[in-house]
């Protein structure tokens, strides 16, 4: 690494993941703090070079190609801010802690697990909506994996086709063991997503005693991206190319509606028509699969109980599972 990188501001610390565990919540707050600051974008992934995008999507903003454009996401630091950032897909990478460790070997990192079964149902969700995934059925989803892992069967609008390896999700240990492998012990904060919903001020408040910063500052409690189904990917698109004025009858839409609101009245009002019509309360999961994952995933359970010297079967109800 040249001089001129290394004299630049790295990140203090890393969020990891995964993913529909409270990441983007814990982000937030974390951000609010007055001795924390973390870019506004959320998920710079860029540690994680086993995962990079096959293309960039419309409708994100532009990731960090390079280790200078990474880098400048944290040059507005003000001095004595801890830095960092919020990327869940560097759990699941094969080459995120290896790198973070290179970059910062002082670096803290905040992890969230979650069961196994619940994860993966979210998980599904959340690429749905996002256009990572387009098949709707989670146990059809799962049962696609190795042909995708042997690129047949990705969506066409898949920019992140790692993703749909849903079973690499949950092998905690092995991804626990990546980061202590080149991080001391005192350096990883684990953290249970039913800890961080049942008691969520007192496990932010942990996490910034972890990050060694004010634990006692006021917090405000948040509770971002809920779990939700999309009625329909291409309405749901229809409507964020209006939002951002992508194509000629958007722009001619959004051109109308500037005349006729002020711009925070416009993003109400879309905000307001996704929540109302292109989203739905998620039909409710299917118990014969999920009974199936709690079985698969057992044995990882129970490994990762031993691990952190604390009891997930029960916490999970995993010791009622064969």
């Amino acid at each position: 690494m040249s001089a001129e990188l290394t004299a630049s501001r790295a990140p203090d610390f890393f969020i990891v993941g995964h993913p529909k565990c409270g990441t983007t919540a814990l982000y937030e707050m974390l951000k609010r703090h007055p001795q924390i600051f973390m870019p506004e974008l959320k998920e710079p992934r860029y540690l994680a070079s086993d995962m990079r995008q096959r293309f960039q999507p419309k409708r994100s903003g532009r990731l960090p190609a390079s280790m200078e454009e990474y880098l400048a996401l944290f040059a507005p630091a003000a001095p004595g801010q801890r830095v960092g950032e919020a990327s869940p897909s560097y759990l699941a990478s094969h080459t995120a802690a290896g790198l973070i460790a290179e970059l910062q070997p002082a670096a803290r990192v905040v992890a969230i697990l979650r069961e196994p079964a619940a994860f993966l149902r979210s998980l599904h969700l959340q690429l749905l909506r996002s256009h990572v995934e387009s098949e709707k059925d989670l146990r059809t989803a799962l049962s696609l994996e190795q042909a995708r892992s042997e690129g047949r069967n990705i969506p066409r609008r898949s920019h992140r086709p790692q993703a749909l390896q849903y079973s690499d999700n949950v092998r905690y240990v092995e991804q626990l063991r990546r980061f202590h492998d080149v991080l001391a012990a005192e350096q990883v904060l684990v953290l249970i997503y039913d800890d961080f919903r049942a008691e969520n001020e007192a496990t932010v408040r942990k996490v910034l005693r972890f990050l060694e910063v004010d634990d006692t500052a006021p917090i405000e409690l948040l509770e971002v991206n809920p779990m939700v189904a999309v009625r329909s990917q291409q309405l749901e698109e229809m409507v964020h190319s209006i939002s951002i004025g992508r194509g000629a009858p958007a722009r001619a839409l959004q051109g109308s509606l500037k005349l006729l609101a002020p711009q925070p009245l416009r993003r109400r009002a879309l905000r307001t028509m996704r929540r109302r019509v292109l989203t739905a309360e998620p039909q409710r999961p299917d118990e014969r699969l999920m009974a199936e994952l709690r079985s698969r995933f057992k044995g990882e359970v129970v490994a990762l109980s031993e691990y952190l010297d604390r009891d997930l079967v029960s916490l999970w109800g995993y010791d009622n599972v064969n």
